[in-house]
């Protein structure tokens, strides 16, 4: 039985940027094909040949493909360096490889000296009989190869698998198998033969680069929801001003998450008192999740309540937001809808980035507002927002949620609840319980006072 090839450890050039990792992937393209020549010359027997060339140059291009595919993704790894798992190399793929052979007319087993390192056997040990095998095999994974071995001998299928070596010391290997029946003249099986790869390393550093993701994500994660909780309102109950609220207005809000969702998030809602005593309300989204999109939340909540402190009004607001998240380093797409509130004049002037109208309801009835015309945030610098006036009066209700809600929320169904309420948190309430189960979405409440 031919010893398998030794890998070559010949210290290899380390890749400093990507297109060095181009230039490897390239090489390991060019490898690949002349891999499957030297199949297509081992292929003129069928499977079941007693040629043991010809079997193993076969087995062997099975086992090359198999690494390859493994080198291909380590590789790819360079060019994701966040993937990468510390402390792994490619080098760690090239593992010992063993084959065996058990003949089922004269008993006879044979075993390489690889084989035997990877079950922590001697040959004076001598090697396991198919009947044996399981007994080396994890328990778990026994009933996995006693069918792949079944479906060799009686179906002459080949043999593609893994299962965990328990070692006479106890200490496990994690092994790849492929193998084949190899067939008499009369067509029955006369034996099984098999090359088997030892890939715990392998498969430690999978688990490896896999813990690390989940780690970073979780940072990520943690991370996003600190700077959202710095920054962002409650997700629910009343609104709280510096200076004891808005002028005119009772305000409550709510956040209804998605089922299963994480604490991060992208809806916004917010309130800012101005100082000519109006009140700017704002509700959007922006699309993505994650700590990229939360520091994005930040930076546009930051530049809106800035802009509405300095005087802006929403329509130009609007319009230099969407030129700031167009040029920002990282582009980002999001709605908005902000509505500037006089209490003097009770006038309600607003405008919105592709962005749901607000909800108004008054008189036992509700209705959406005409939306102006306004593009979502991030398309184009030259964008202009249109800006819609509308007079409110006492007891009136606006309503400003994100497009999560739009499909579920019925303004004149909801209308004679809503106008009796005596406040804004009873409106809340009556909107929460019809839109329980919803998808995710930012609810705000301002109904005027009557004083």
């Amino acid at each position: 039985m031919p010893s398998p090839l030794s890998p070559d450890r010949s210290p290899a050039a380390e890749p400093h940027d990507r297109g060095a990792v181009d230039a490897l992937l390239e090489q390991l393209r060019r490898l690949r094909g002349g891999v499957d020549a030297v199949r297509d010359e081992a292929g003129g027997a069928e499977y079941g040949t007693a040629d043991p060339g010809a079997r193993w140059r076969r087995a062997v291009c099975d086992l090359a493909d198999s690494q390859l595919d493994d080198l291909d993704a380590q590789l790819a790894q360079l060019r994701e360096p966040r993937a990468a798992a510390p402390g792994r190399t490619a080098g760690s793929l090239l593992t010992r490889v063993g084959s065996a052979e058990w003949d089922l007319l004269t008993d006879r087993i044979d075993w390489s000296e690889e084989l035997y390192a990877i079950f922590g056997r001697t040959a004076e040990e001598g090697p396991l009989s198919l009947d044996e095998l399981p007994s080396a095999i994890a328990p778990a994974d026994q009933s996995r190869l006693t069918a792949m071995v079944t479906d060799c001998l009686i179906d002459g299928r080949t043999i593609d698998g893994e299962f965990r070596v328990v070692r006479p010391d106890g200490t496990q290997r994690t092994v790849h198998m492929v193998g084949e029946p190899v067939l008499d003249p009369d067509g029955g099986t006369a034996s099984m033969w098999a090359v088997l790869r030892d890939v715990s390393e392998l498969r430690r550093s999978e688990q490896a680069m896999k813990a690390a993701r989940d780690s970073l994500s979780r940072q990520e994660h943690r991370l996003a929801v600190e700077l959202q909780e710095a920054v962002l309102p409650p997700w629910r109950g009343p609104l709280r001003f510096p200076h004891g609220g808005p002028a005119g207005l009772d305000l409550a809000v709510h956040f209804v998450p998605e089922p299963g969702e994480a604490a991060a998030r992208s809806d916004w809602y917010d309130a800012t008192q101005l100082p000519d005593g109006g009140t700017l309300l704002s509700v959007g989204d922006l699309a993505g999740r994650g700590a990229t999109v939360t520091s994005g939340l930040a930076m546009l909540l930051g530049a809106l309540r800035g802009m509405a402190l300095s005087g802006v009004g929403p329509g130009p607001l609007l319009g230099w937001l969407n030129q700031l998240l167009e040029a920002s380093a990282q582009p980002m797409l999001g709605s908005a809808l902000c509505c500037r509130y006089d209490p003097a004049t009770r006038t309600l002037q607003w405008a919105q980035a592709g962005h749901p109208p607000p909800l108004l309801f008054a008189a036992g009835r509700g209705r959406a507002l005409d939306r102006p015309h306004g593009e979502v945030l991030g398309t184009g610098a030259q964008s202009l927002y249109g800006l819609a006036k509308h007079a409110l009066g006492g007891g009136e209700v606006l309503v400003l949620h994100t497009a999560g809600l739009n499909a579920v929320l019925d303004p004149q169904s909801l209308a004679p609840a809503i106008t009796e309420a005596p406040d804004a948190q009873s409106c809340l309430s009556v909107l929460t319980d019809a839109t329980s189960g919803a998808p995710g979405a930012c609810l705000l409440v301002a109904r005027v006072t009557t004083d």
